[in-house]
């Protein structure tokens, strides 16, 4: 007899993890947990999947889904109940922004500052070094923690100056200030209902800056709602003790907070500008290239970059090398806008015209992007 439950691979230091889990434990999905180091992992998983990214979900049947999208994807057509995904249209395409802005958008700030702050060391290093030694020594711990952290900090840091760490967290504190201010009449981004919009921000909220120390001491001094907010997300009870009496659905008449559209704008005002251009440079390239249905961006890769293009934007040159994976991920909030009528779409607009998302929604969606095998391919034309 098969089991019913699903196992997800991943670790509480992974900020796409952390999106994933929030989701079972909100949708009442079975499921347990594995670390990266289970010998099921490297015996089947990754060579399942072809990746050795995190989170990984195993089935019942035995498939395996990798990507934190994928795997909401996969699950929402077969757990309907407290769907992900409303079905109006302002409501949905803000849900699919915030799976833009608010989960990659949010990226650069959770990464600089868990690796720009010293008193995050110890801790991210350790909690790393669990990952794949769970049992292991302090020494082991580090040994393996310090390994992740090389990697990690190879990408490319700033130098890590007073001034540097300043600005970072002011920043934090801008967004924990519109976090505060919805929080204080909503449980969630669209009312008494959780959303792919809630799960999307929790790998920044929770994975990174509300578990590191830097950035947990700043929540903790500066944003008790979303310190509390965040704990919740991380319990299967929908309806919170603050909201007991909120009806668990989505607000009426297709409502989005202007604090939720707040929080939205400034991520896309402070991170939403490569999105565009990758959408931009994208189609520069395939047309240049000429390409044609089922063309596989990268087989070696499962999130491909692009080489650099020179590209225009609000009267300006760029010079952008396109993320392929934000693509994808853009490509879903330009497919339900661009698939609505002229009505549909002003109402639209109406919410979120004149802001980078916006601008990001009216780029043409000339080569549909897919996840083929866990692999950027081009779809149907």
């Amino acid at each position: 007899m098969v089991s019913a439950t699903y196992t997800l691979y991943g670790s509480y230091a992974s900020y796409y993890t952390a999106k994933v889990r929030t989701y079972l434990r909100k949708k009442g999905i079975p499921f347990v947990e594995r670390l990266p180091s289970d010998p099921m992992f490297r015996n089947k998983v990754r060579p399942a999947s072809g990746s050795h990214r995190i989170p990984q979900l195993l089935t019942p049947e035995g498939e395996v889904i990798q990507d934190s999208v994928a795997i909401v994807d996969y699950l929402e057509a077969r757990f309907p109940d407290l769907p992900a995904f409303p079905d109006t249209p302002r409501q949905r395409t803000f849900v699919h922004l915030m799976e833009v802005m608010g989960s990659e958008g949010l990226v650069r700030l959770a990464w600089l500052h868990r690796w720009m702050f010293d008193e995050n060391d110890q801790f991210v290093k350790m909690d790393f070094g669990r990952s794949f030694k769970p049992q292991g020594s302090d020494e082991d711990l580090l040994k393996y923690g310090n390994l992740i952290a090389d990697r990690m900090r190879s990408y490319g840091l700033p130098e890590s100056t007073d001034k540097m760490r300043q600005s970072l967290d002011e920043k934090y504190r801008q967004l924990l200030s519109l976090f505060e201010a919805h929080l204080i009449e909503q449980p969630y981004f669209l009312g008494g209902h959780p959303s792919a919009a809630d799960y999307a921000v929790m790998g920044a909220m929770h994975a990174h800056l509300g578990r590191d120390p830097a950035g947990l001491r700043v929540m903790q001094n500066h944003a008790p709602r979303t310190f509390r907010w965040v704990e919740h997300m991380m319990v299967p009870e929908v309806a919170s003790p603050e909201f007991y009496a909120r009806p668990i659905e989505y607000l009426a008449d297709d409502k989005v907070p202007q604090t939720a559209l707040d929080i939205l704008n400034w991520v896309a005002a402070e991170y939403g500008e490569p999105f565009v251009l990758s959408a931009l440079a994208f189609n520069q390239a395939m047309t240049r290239l000429d390409v044609s249905a089922g063309y596989e961006l990268s087989s070696e890769h499962d999130q491909p970059s692009l080489p650099t293009e020179r590209i225009v934007f609000n009267d300006t040159e760029y010079d952008h090398a396109t993320n392929l994976h934000a693509v994808w991920l853009s490509q879903r909030a330009q497919r339900y806008y661009q698939a609505q009528s002229d009505m549909t779409k002003s109402g639209i607009q109406n919410c979120f015209g004149g802001s980078l998302s916006g601008a990001l929604l009216d780029v043409p969606l000339q080569y549909p992007v897919e996840r083929v095998n866990n692999r950027l391919t081009i779809g149907s034309l």
